[in-house]
């Protein structure tokens, strides 16, 4: 299913292969709809590595108790050519100037090139 020009819901699904909640579908449009905002910022694809988790999975992957992942309002993402660094400081930028919905960026020391972002609707900002 097509959800913006360039992402489809299938990228936003749970690895496991489970079936999201109805009130999971609803938040992922909008988190498409902000990574198109980057993808024509970056002029290149955005790679959803990723998106929803069931709570099982989300164990499995060893993601937060409280992920925003289970929620289907985050995800984490690649950009050939970029940094998670570089990317991080993008999306802050299109944050300041209200391109891209406030919420939580994150990297991680063990994935230099992949950005954790969410719509929790405030800013949450770490680096593991």
């Amino acid at each position: 299913m097509t959800l913006t020009q360039h992402f489809r819901l299938e990228e936003f699904a749970c690895r496991c292969g489970c079936a999201p909640p109805l009130e999971v579908m609803q938040r992922i449009p909008p988190l498409a709809r902000a990574l198109e905002v980057l993808r024509a910022e970056v002029r290149a694809p955005v790679q959803v590595i990723s998106g929803y988790r069931c709570a099982r999975h989300n164990r499995k992957v060893g993601g937060a108790v409280n992920s925003r992942h289970i929620w289907g309002d985050a995800v984490d993402i690649q950009v050939v050519g970029w940094g998670g660094k570089d990317l991080r400081e993008l999306v802050e930028r299109l944050i300041a100037a209200k391109r891209m919905p406030n919420g939580g960026l994150g990297t991680y020391a063990n994935k230099p090139l992949t950005l954790h972002y969410d719509l929790r609707g405030i800013a949450a900002r770490w680096h593991h």
